[in-house]
């Protein structure tokens, strides 16, 4: 029997029950180490909803989780991090924020800080660490020359308060950045506001010490749904498909120069669709339990808001 099996269940929450944070509360009920004690939302009657579905407390005020609580999910809309965050982790609440971290570095480096202070864990929701994918891809690198990726969705209104690359490209940013390892040097971008008040469609090159050239584009006007990312190395070209979960492998067989088809390997992975955001909570609560570092640190997340800020500044005065 696991020792996780003989410890007390987690005591955890959910801050912000909309559309994603309904999610991360199904899954608090779900898993075996855990007791959700409460759900908060500002919209008193979807929070009395999700509470009823899922037998627990519907909470008026984030404050009353504190001091019966180990360990919550923030997902309330990005302005809202960092107050609240920092409460949290000053009251000793371990965090699993959202993504974006926060709405500017300043408050990320805050919260960043402050769990370190405190001693608390910080993981933020950068999903597609946890997409199989991604990890069987991560596992054949050894060391990117190129890298382009694709992230296209339809136009919808929600997610429209900030612009398209912190709402999508952030995704790609924290990939590439963890799959490279090594520091941005330069970064061009361009883009332009299309359907809503901010920027909808933004392409970015970055380039990384070391040499390697990032290609990354993020639209949400597209009329396809299209989550992609390719990585060019010296022996081999990996493309990864993260919505339909295939990981495609393409490589020379010897070391002669290609001449035909017959002298290129192609190995194709499909992977089952699993749940990334139950891998996602049950890696936060792992950390909690074990007081490890998460898989997706508070600082990944700072990193991450950082290129992000960076490629909306260089944007930002060709949208206007």
């Amino acid at each position: 029997m696991s020792e996780a099996t003989h410890a007390a269940p987690l005591r955890t929450a959910v801050i912000g029950v909309g559309y994603l944070g309904r999610f991360h509360a199904q899954k608090y009920a779900q898993i075996a180490g855990s007791t959700l004690v409460g759900v908060v939302d500002a919209n008193a009657e979807a929070c009395a909803k999700v509470a009823a579905e899922l037998g627990t407390k519907a909470v008026s005020d984030y404050r009353e989780l504190f001091g019966a609580v180990d360990a919550v999910s923030l997902a309330v809309p990005t302005p809202l991090h960092h107050a609240i965050g920092c409460e949290l982790l000053k009251n000793g609440i371990d965090v699993l924020i959202e993504k974006p971290i926060a709405t500017t570095v300043a408050e990320a480096r805050e919260l960043v800080d402050l769990a370190r202070t405190h001693k608390r864990i910080l993981q933020v929701g950068h999903l597609e660490r946890f997409n199989p994918a991604v990890l069987a891809a991560a596992e054949r690198l050894q060391t990117p020359r190129f890298v382009e990726s694709h992230r296209l969705a339809p136009f919808k209104q929600r997610g429209t308060d900030v612009s398209v690359v912190l709402d999508l490209m952030i995704h790609d940013i924290d990939l590439i950045q963890e799959l490279v390892g090594t520091p941005i040097e330069h970064i061009d971008a361009v883009g332009a506001t299309v359907f809503s008040g901010e920027i909808d469609i933004v392409n970015a090159r970055l380039r990384f010490q070391g040499g390697c050239v990032v290609n990354t584009t993020a639209s949400r006007i597209s009329l396809k749904q299209e989550r992609k990312i390719r990585i060019f190395q010296d022996d081999a070209y990996l493309s990864v498909d993260m919505q339909q979960k295939i990981l495609t492998v393409i490589r020379k067989k010897d070391a002669a120069p290609v001449e035909s088809p017959a002298q290129v390997s192609i190995e194709e992975q499909n992977f089952d669709q699993g749940d990334a955001l139950l891998a996602e909570i049950e890696a936060f609560l792992k950390a909690v339990r074990e007081r490890s570092t998460p898989v997706v640190t508070g600082e990944d997340g700072l990193r991450a808001l950082e290129t992000a800020m960076k490629i909306t500044a260089l944007v930002q005065p060709q949208a206007s």
